[in-house]
């Protein structure tokens, strides 16, 4: 069985689900493992990457390549 098919079985069973107390317990599952798989996918970023990163920010800013925020705002809106 393919996972598109369990995913439509498993869908079909939990939405015939009355009892509160199962669905809480899945509901907490389902948080659980969402939270370790994003965990696991996070990587840290070396100390010799993130000062490269703030001296770029910090000359950019001194070179003024920066947008202010109330600009980007604005341009954000207009996106819808």
């Amino acid at each position: 069985m393919n996972l598109q098919t369990r995913k439509l079985n498993f869908v079909q069973e939990f939405l015939q689900l009355s009892n509160e107390e199962i669905i809480d317990k899945l509901e907490t599952i389902l948080k659980q493992e969402r939270k370790k798989y994003f965990e696991k996918s996070i990587k840290p970023m070396s100390l010799e990457k993130f000062n490269s990163m703030m001296d770029k920010a910090e000359k950019d800013a001194r070179e003024g390549k920066v947008t202010e925020a109330k600009v980007l705002k604005k341009a954000i809106k207009s996106w819808d």
